[in-house]
């Protein structure tokens, strides 16, 4: 049976309310405890990056127990509906830290809360995502449903990143400490109710009942799936690259454009990169699919993200100031990742169908946990390279003179710039060289496999 409208308004809605949470951890935890509560920059990078190393254990562990569910609404369902509820609790508490600690209290804090909440992450994502091929079928189906969960998640970063520091200024009244916390609560609260839509409108169709792997025979499969090691090496390379220039953005806006009203520059430009983002997603690639293949919008995908930093890189060196000038590079660089993020979720899920054909074993939630935690590592790598930059450029919030004192350093702000342009580049590069030397799954190598697939099961 076809989805109906339902089920994918419903998937694309849970999809929503999981990227703004996402987002809103991924991008702004460091500077909320960084540059707000004076937390220090380095401290804060080996948390988030150790917390990425736990979930080198967790997630696999996670992969295998909803493998293992089975109950009378799914193996998918329950965990996913447990996981929301509890990681919206504790993101609530990560952005609502108690007043009197500080020193090494607020830093004990910072990591509890933190890695509570890539675990609860971890319970909810894998489900999420693992539902693809679970009730889809391969090819367009899949390829549709990839593409909607995609442009709705799109949808909740791109909301996150216009509207949360204006609402924190909003909601904070000009306490941005305060302003967080409430953002929070709300934020979460959405998470909720857009998770349980998704879980009382939707249904696994198909169960391919097989055994559930050891911790040993999951690596041990992974590994052998040479397809799904590539694609998830190509995401950890493109979330690294992005999520360097997201945490680094507000910095940039704080102390290179400066002035008191930073934050509406800073609203306005994520106001149009994640609008083209989102038309990137349900327009862009919709449209360049008509005449392309998957593979070739990918490699244009790549070619304008790499010329769109290459832009940037060269306004770093110049003496720039004017907005509108960031939208240039801004516009290749978010027209790319929107293609991008769809792209990986497509190859990801086809990655399934190729696993289980050379190793005669479905792995979905054993893949799409390795998805799960490269996103988080990639947020963890990029959190520590921006933390080494804030550390360096002595960029901090701690006083009013330290702040001045940044802004008037024609060295801390040209090492920011380049941090947020040229790594970028370079982590980019890798990922294209890498995925055109190792991936094999052209289309018509999907549907000849999802072929042989249905003829062994005959």
């Amino acid at each position: 049976m076809r989805l109906t409208t339902k089920e994918k308004v419903a998937y694309g809605l849970g999809a929503v309310g999981k990227d703004m949470v996402y987002m809103l951890s991924a991008s702004y935890i460091l500077y909320y405890y960084q540059d707000i509560l004076g937390v220090s920059a380095i401290a804060m990078g080996i948390i988030l990056m150790a917390a990425r190393v736990f979930d080198a254990f967790n997630d696999p562990v996670m992969g295998i127990i909803v493998a293992k569910t089975r109950t009378r609404w799914g193996k998918f369902r329950p965990w996913l509906l447990i996981g929301t509820i509890t990681n919206a609790v504790i993101l609530y508490l990560m952005f609502a830290a108690p007043p009197a600690l500080d020193g090494g209290g607020l830093v004990a804090y910072a990591a509890v809360t933190y890695v509570l909440w890539g675990v609860t992450y971890t319970m909810m994502d894998i489900p999420f995502w693992s539902m693809i091929p679970a009730f889809t079928e391969g090819g367009k189906e899949r390829e549709g449903l990839s593409t909607l969960a995609r442009s709705c998640a799109g949808v909740g970063s791109a909301l996150i990143t216009i509207i949360t520091v204006k609402c924190v200024v909003l909601l904070g009244q000009g306490n941005e400490r305060a302003g967080f916390k409430w953002f929070a609560l709300i934020i979460a609260v959405l998470f909720v109710i857009f998770i349980t839509i998704t879980c009382m409108s939707i249904k696994e169709k198909s169960t391919v009942n097989v055994d559930s792997p050891s911790v040993g025979q999951m690596f041990k499969a992974l590994l052998q799936n040479d397809q799904a090691m590539t694609v998830v090496v190509t995401i950890v390379l493109i979330n690294c690259s992005l999520y360097i220039t997201s945490n680094l953005l507000i910095y940039f806006f704080k102390y290179d454009f400066g002035g008191d009203a930073w934050y509406n520059s800073y609203t306005l430009f994520n106001t149009f990169g994640g609008g083209i983002q989102i038309i990137s997603m349900m327009i862009f690639f919709p449209l360049l699919r008509k005449f392309l293949s998957v593979l070739k919008v990918f490699y244009v995908s790549f070619v304008m993200a790499i010329a769109g930093y290459g832009v940037l890189f060269i306004l770093t060196l110049t003496n720039m100031s004017n907005l509108l000038l960031l939208f240039i590079p801004s516009f290749f660089i978010f027209t790319a990742f929107g293609m991008l993020t769809v792209l990986t979720t497509v190859f990801l899920a086809n990655t399934v169908d190729y696993g289980e054909l050379k190793n005669n074993r479905r792995d979905e939630s054993v893949i799409f946990s390795m998805q799960t935690f490269v996103v988080k590592l990639a947020s963890g790598v990029a959190a520590l390279a921006a933390s080494i930059c804030l550390n360096l450029c002595h960029l901090s919030n701690d006083t009013a003179e330290t702040a001045a004192a940044a802004v008037a350093s024609g060295s801390s702000l040209l090492g920011l710039r380049m941090t947020m342009a040229g790594i970028p580049i370079i982590g980019l590069l890798i990922a294209v060289l890498v995925f055109r030397k190792k991936f094999i799954l052209t289309e018509e190598k999907v549907q000849e496999i999802t072929e042989q697939i249905k003829a062994k099961e005959v």
